[in-house]
């Protein structure tokens, strides 16, 4: 099947964290090739190329070139005159290890890309920063969620725990708390002919496998010598293990410590955070969905439903991390960071704003939509070449 050019919109964007691993340039063949099967599989379940008579058909691609594997997000939306799109299917596909193997060679990525039979322009390969992963990521929330272009509802917050970043993204809610902020959190785009201004910050280092490895007392890309061990704070003075981080392992043991297991883990977690978070007391009035490690943590603890999701409170993870650190021995043969990923979690939660009793949301689709950054970066892109009109 030949894949109209024209019909589709095209994006990659790499993860900020670059990774060197040696992958020859057939892997990225093979992303491309992934690419069309699973744009192929997409047009196959459709009736036809347009589902009205007015109504036009149009197609997203976007590639999240992760430390971890390349994710391809393959988007159909229709979209009325002078209306929002809407998405209507997403067909998903992964590889490993990914387009993260050529960071250092973004502009060779491209022109692989130029041979390939989707629309790409100049500007679709780059290196994403943090920022804008929270932008889109909130984007995509409040698109899915229907309040992205309806003024008369309140817009959603986002909350991103990824592994080397965290972001928190929202809209103020007037000027005067704008005033308060500093103008390096304010990002203003316009899109869909309407303009947003938001609060988003990106924080390099707290995202949960680069603060584990500060709690151990590590320094991140630094391998130990030979007779040298990190020691946990959170975990069973009895504890000895390893731990594989950015290509690096590391070997870990318990310490005594004269508090409980939950008091000298929250210490040294209250360390690591310590001045490095802007508090935004504003976020308590606010509706937040969090996703990636804050969804995964729930899900595995059994605290919400995997499919489903669901809510949580600030103090259902901090009292799920005061029961892992108080029976950590039965934990850590499986899960030997469990107390320390849940006390991080409970207080960075606090330390962004967020009273003990807020009730977060905890979410991996809307209406069988990723929440994640893709669909928000596809859209952003889709509208800066025109091809979404309002």
């Amino acid at each position: 099947m030949k894949i109209p050019k024209l019909y589709y919109a095209f994006g990659v964007f790499g993860s900020a964290i670059i990774i060197v691993a040696y992958v020859k340039w057939t892997g990225l063949r093979l992303v491309l090739e992934t690419t069309e099967r699973a744009v192929v599989d997409l047009e196959n379940q459709l009736n036809s190329g347009r589902s009205g008579i007015d109504q036009e058909v149009l197609y997203g691609i976007m590639f999240d070139a992760g430390s971890t594997g390349t994710r391809i997000h393959v988007y159909k939306l229709t979209q009325n005159p002078k209306e929002a799109p809407k998405v209507i299917d997403e067909t998903f596909r992964a590889l490993k290890p990914g387009l993260s193997a050529y960071a250092d060679n973004v502009d060779e990525v491209k022109q692989i890309f130029q041979t390939s039979p989707f629309l790409v322009k100049d500007d679709c390969v780059s290196i994403m920063e943090g920022t804008d992963e929270g932008i889109s990521a909130w984007i995509t929330v409040n698109f899915l969620s229907g309040s992205l272009n309806d003024p008369t509802k309140r817009k959603m917050g986002m909350l991103d725990l990824g592994g080397g970043s965290t972001q928190i993204t929202f809209q103020p809610s007037s000027e005067t708390n704008l005033k308060e902020t500093s103008t390096s959190d304010i990002i203003s785009f316009q899109m869909f002919n309407h303009m947003y201004k938001l609060y988003s910050h990106s924080y390099l280092g707290l995202g949960l496998m680069s603060a584990r490895l500060a709690i151990l007392g590590g320094v991140q890309g630094q391998a130990l010598k030979d007779d040298e061990e990190l020691t946990s704070p959170c975990s069973s003075p009895d504890f000895q293990g390893e731990w594989e981080h950015a290509k690096i392992l590391y070997k870990i043991k318990g310490q005594k410590a004269e508090k409980s297991l939950y008091e000298s883990c929250f210490d040294e977690v209250a360390k690591i955070l310590s001045q490095k978070v802007h508090k935004t007391p504003e976020v308590k009035d606010i509706e937040f969905y969090a996703f990636s490690y804050y969804y995964d943590l729930a899900t595995d603890l059994g605290l919400i439903d995997k499919e489903e999701g669901g809510t949580l409170t600030i103090n259902d993870f901090e009292n799920a991390a005061k029961n892992a650190c108080n029976n950590m021995e039965a934990h850590q043969g499986e899960h030997p960071f469990l107390c320390m990923d849940l006390t991080y979690v409970s207080l960075l939660l606090q330390e962004l704003g967020f009273p003990k009793s807020y009730i977060l949301k905890l979410t991996r689709k809307i209406n069988n939509v990723e929440t994640g950054w893709a669909l928000g970066a596809t859209l952003r892109y889709m509208d800066s070449l025109h091809k979404l009109q309002y």
